[in-house]
């Protein structure tokens, strides 16, 4: 067996890949519709829809096949994301590359595959739009024209994803990406028991400066606190607005002190704004601190419901 190569590009494929939010969400029907006619059509028992990250194929959609990822250096979606076009095996046990493959000589018995590489808007290779065939099979030009049009429909459909995850005012990840990228997180924090944390935060008095000088300016506070989380945080740490005037932030291989240096360059970076900016309000927040408890919190809706609730004891603690 041929272990795949890693792409020239591999750093900025892979941050293009976690920016795109996608990795570990939930099943879409906009994904399981393009999989099934792809099925229907080209009239294989299998198509998916999977993405590439550092160590495996993630199946964001797979009609025919119960599994949900592979590793990559038995991927054939990993060789495919290699070429320009697509990667045609009309016979695994044939290939040099994939004759010994476990996905070969076992479930799902791959013999037939046609992998079409799902790109980004920058050009990078993100994962496959694949067809998978118990036996060999040909696979004609109208056949390879059809899969490449199923595919530029689905990176439609990952972009359209990707705004969707996104609050536009802040261009932080609105609750939806928040999740999703500190679900990926969490899990790796708990397969390399990694520490781990979770900031929830709320603004004072946001509904005072909304009805005394206007949802603008309401927006201008939003959009500045959101910019002091950026400039505060790692770019590595997961920054979301949550709704309104809350805000979380997700912190991974975190040590307590760190945390806390960072909880105090961020209050001493708006108290500077503040004196500064003079815009006849002082922008301030609440927060609860949760480090991650690999026995104590079983997803990160417990985590962040946790946090949640001693961000608001922060702010009855302090008459807010």
């Amino acid at each position: 067996m041929q272990a795949p190569a890693i792409p020239e590009d591999e750093g900025t494929r892979v941050d293009t890949l976690y920016d795109l939010r996608i990795l570990d969400t939930e099943p879409e029907e906009r994904f399981d519709q393009l999989t099934r006619l792809a099925k229907r059509l080209l009239q294989t028992p299998i198509a998916l829809i999977s993405l590439v990250d550092e160590n495996r194929e993630w199946i964001k959609s797979g009609e025919g096949i119960d599994k949900s990822e592979v590793a990559r250096d038995i991927s054939f979606s990993a060789h495919a994301i290699l070429g320009t076009d697509i990667l045609l095996v009309p016979d695994a046990t044939l290939d040099e590359r994939f004759s010994d493959n476990p996905l070969v000589l076992d479930e799902p018995h791959i013999r037939f595959y046609a992998g079409c590489p799902l790109r980004a808007p920058n050009g990078s290779k993100l994962g496959t739009f694949s067809l998978i065939d118990r036996k060999p099979r040909e696979f004609s030009e109208d056949d390879k024209a059809l899969l490449r049009d199923l595919t530029q429909m689905a990176e439609q459909d990952i972009v359209a994803v990707q705004l969707a995850t996104m609050d536009e005012l802040t261009m932080l990840s609105n609750r939806r990406g928040f999740e999703g990228l500190t679900k990926h997180a969490l899990e790796l924090s708990r397969r390399f028991q990694k520490p781990a944390a979770l900031l929830y935060f709320n603004l004072d008095e946001f509904k005072q400066i909304n009805d005394r000088f206007g949802h603008a300016e309401g927006d201008l506070a939003l959009k500045t606190f959101g910019q002091f989380l950026k400039l505060t945080f790692r770019e590595s740490d997961v920054l979301g607005r949550l709704g309104g005037d809350e805000f979380a932030v997700f912190l991974t291989n975190v040590g307590s002190t760190e945390l806390d240096n960072a909880l105090e360059r961020l209050g001493a970076a708006i108290d500077q704004y503040n004196n500064e900016a003079k815009r006849g309000y002082n922008i301030g927040f609440r927060f609860g601190k949760v480090s991650f408890d690999i026995s104590g919190h079983a997803d990160v809706e417990d985590l962040m419901a946790q946090a949640n609730a001693l961000m608001y004891q922060d702010r009855q603690n302090k008459g807010a």
